[in-house]
């Protein structure tokens, strides 16, 4: 069943909230919706005592890798953790407490699918401790139906790889979730991509987590109907957790309540 699935966004070592699509190697150009001095544990406690389970820690860039290994240990086995994760480090997170490692850029050199890399991670630490980032921008119109390409490097780069059926068919034999941006509508506020969550839910085989665009509580019961209780939404820009106004994350604990 569809439930909010909390984050922690990090970049230069604090929590913010900002517009995907304004991210770049240089930072030059970055909008932001949000900053705080409320460390990254201080949010890793809150979810664990409202036991909101899932959430993502993303690391933005480099420098944010204490801050983040600060909120797994501070909420062990009920956090995954993103940004900047390969073979060689991904054990370290999982040993500070992540129940998952999220791995996009990495597995995707060059704009291909580098199964060796792959199956290194799957080795390292496990199929079931692996999701997969499969952000996206809409890249066209395909007979009629919108067409999406993985976007890598912070969002900066779409590969040649489309998000059809066949891809996640494929993938989800390496790993238990996938985690979805739409980038081109990530901290924008102005509403989800509904075509992609329905996609997503007709034809991934394994649990998928949504981002982008959510704006109001009403947005997870969107989500929850158009998914069939298929997909969990992320909801982070609007949230009055991070200085939004459109979202109360106490509204968020209930519906998840509502929903076990």
């Amino acid at each position: 069943m569809t439930k909010f699935r909390p984050c922690i966004d990090l970049h230069d070592g604090k929590v913010k909230q900002i517009v995907g699509s304004s991210l770049s190697d240089s930072g030059a150009g970055l909008k932001t919706n949000f900053e705080t001095d409320r460390s990254p544990a201080w949010f890793a406690e809150l979810y664990k005592k409202d036991k909101i389970q899932g959430g993502h820690v993303i690391m933005l860039g480099k420098g944010n890798e204490s801050a983040a290994k600060d909120a797994l240990s501070a909420y062990p086995g009920g956090l995954q953790v993103g940004g900047g994760i390969n073979a060689q480090n991904a054990r370290e997170y999982i040993d500070a407490g992540a129940s998952h490692v999220i791995v996009t850029s990495w597995i995707f050199p060059e704009g291909k699918l580098d199964r060796e890399r792959l199956n290194e991670l799957v080795k390292t630490v496990g199929k079931e401790h692996l999701v997969l980032d499969l952000s996206c921008k809409r890249t066209g119109i395909s007979e009629g139906k919108p067409q999406w390409k993985i976007a890598t490097n912070r969002w900066q780069t779409i590969i040649d790889i489309e998000i059809n059926k066949d891809t996640l068919e494929d993938l989800a034999k390496s790993c238990d979730e996938f985690l979805v941006h739409a980038a081109d509508v990530e901290g924008k506020q102005q509403g989800m991509d509904d075509e992609l969550i329905k996609f997503l839910a007709e034809n991934s085989p394994i649990p998928v987590t949504y981002a982008g665009g959510a704006k109001s509580l009403e947005d997870l019961e969107h989500c929850k109907e158009i998914s069939n209780g298929k997909i969990d939404l992320t909801i982070g820009s609007a949230l009055d957790l991070f200085g939004g106004k459109g979202v109360k994350y106490d509204d968020c604990v209930k519906f998840n309540k509502a929903q076990d």
